[in-house]
């Protein structure tokens, strides 16, 4: 296909929003409502468990995921710790996650007292499973794959790898609620799974969380860490693990309201995003000199976001700049203008291993005896991957006229850079 050089391929503004809020309609103004009129924001008021929306909410979840238990907490950083509490990993332990995911998977595991560890992702902008293998030390006990931008991670290499060696899985779903691997729901596969309804995720509920899992164990720990009163409000979910201190990670109903209404439209919405995404690359898998992301399971995207790679960081800064004259917004993952906290090269706390304190810092207590090393360029796969890739955001409302857009901005550049 040969592409004209006649002025940009689209003027009209790129005016998207958030994928959550769009989708903003009377269901959400009447379960909010719903909680007003009822006059019960806290969960815990009254014995009628089944009224409450947190409640609904963690129920609407089990039946989706397919697992024993769900547990509302207020974001998905609280749920990544109170997980990591419920299956007992603390100070002196050492947990695995991808150089490229928020700074938040890493900050969870430094508040549950352990010491991250940092490792490559390859193609596919998740877990290097062979960089997982090679970074198992006899303090590991956890894995955090991440499900980055909707994409599932390589779950079969790397739930054989953590059962050969004995350890946790937690996946970390918060960019990826509603995809899926092999046919099995993200989050059903490891010992947990933790979400997140923030603002930029595909469901929100401005702030929120959910833990996901079928261990009854991690499931009464998380329960009890996540509300330092839960074993005192009397609920059917309590169980005989003894009580241990915690924190105050409740979510509200007015927050639980919000985040129900919007679960009820995840596989419409996935569904006009794997359309959207499909047709793109459809039109561009031909162009040589672009690498298309790999993914996993093309089935199981939730396909909000369209990466290629470039053959090297330069050739990207260009292909992206003339794509932006074209009128087609995008990014370079690794050169977004700021310090993206994505990133592990900006996660100074832990390069530098910044505790809370020099009293309670989880790489100098006692109870940890190894030596976790951190530099800038630890990961040289993981900045190759990111320098040369290519990310355009994708939006259920996208019309054939912006699919057609995209598409034919990409290989007219494409073309003007041959």
């Amino acid at each position: 296909m040969t592409t004209t050089n006649s002025g940009p391929v689209r003027t009209k503004p790129w005016d998207f929003g958030f994928i959550s809020t769009e989708e903003f309609s009377e269901l959400e103004k009447e379960y909010v409502m719903r909680v007003l009129e009822k006059k019960r924001v806290f969960r815990y008021i009254g014995q009628d468990i089944e009224n409450s929306e947190a409640f609904k909410l963690e129920d609407l979840y089990r039946k989706r995921i397919t697992t024993s238990h769900c547990l509302a907490v207020n974001s998905g950083t609280s749920a990544l710790i109170a997980a990591l509490v419920g299956a007992d990993i603390g100070p002196g332990d050492e947990v695995i996650v991808p150089g490229y995911t928020y700074i938040a998977t890493a900050a969870a595991v430094l508040a549950a007292r352990a010491v991250p560890v940092i490792v490559e992702v390859d193609d596919t902008l998740t877990m290097d499973p062979r960089s997982f293998e090679a970074a198992i030390t006899p303090h590991t006990k956890a894995v955090i794959p991440v499900h980055m931008r909707g994409v599932p991670c390589q779950m079969n290499e790397i739930l054989d790898i953590a059962k050969a060696h004995g350890l946790t899985v937690i996946e970390d779903v918060a960019q990826a609620n509603g995809g899926s691997y092999q046919g099995r729901p993200l989050g059903s596969m490891g010992d947990a799974g933790c979400f997140s309804f923030q603002q930029y995720k595909l469901v929100t509920a401005g702030e929120g969380g959910l833990v996901a899992t079928s261990n009854d164990r991690i499931y009464s720990r998380a329960s009890i860490y996540h509300d330092s009163a839960f074993v005192y409000w009397g609920t059917e979910r309590q169980q005989t693990y003894e009580a241990i201190p915690g924190e105050n990670y409740r979510l509200s109903e007015l927050n639980a309201a919000l985040a129900l209404a919007q679960s009820q439209r995840i596989d419409s919405i996935i569904a006009k995003l794997r359309e959207i995404k499909g047709a793109i690359v459809n039109c561009i898998a031909d162009i040589p000199s672009i690498q298309l992301q790999r993914i996993p399971d093309p089935e199981g995207d939730v396909s909000y976001s369209l990466v290629f790679y470039l053959k090297d960081a330069e050739e990207a800064q260009s292909f992206s700049a003339r794509l932006a004259a074209e009128g087609i917004p995008n990014g370079t993952i690794n050169n977004n203008g700021f310090a993206d906290r994505h990133i592990y090269t900006n996660w100074s706390y832990v390069l530098d291993k910044r505790g809370v304190s020099e009293r309670d810092n989880p790489w100098t207590c006692a109870s940890y005896k190894g030596n976790v090393e951190y530099s800038r360029d630890m990961c040289p796969n993981t900045l190759n991957w990111l320098g040369r890739a290519i990310a355009i955001s994708l939006h259920q409302r996208m019309t054939e006229e912006d699919v057609s857009d995209v598409v034919h901005a990409i290989r007219k550049v494409a073309d003007s850079m041959d």
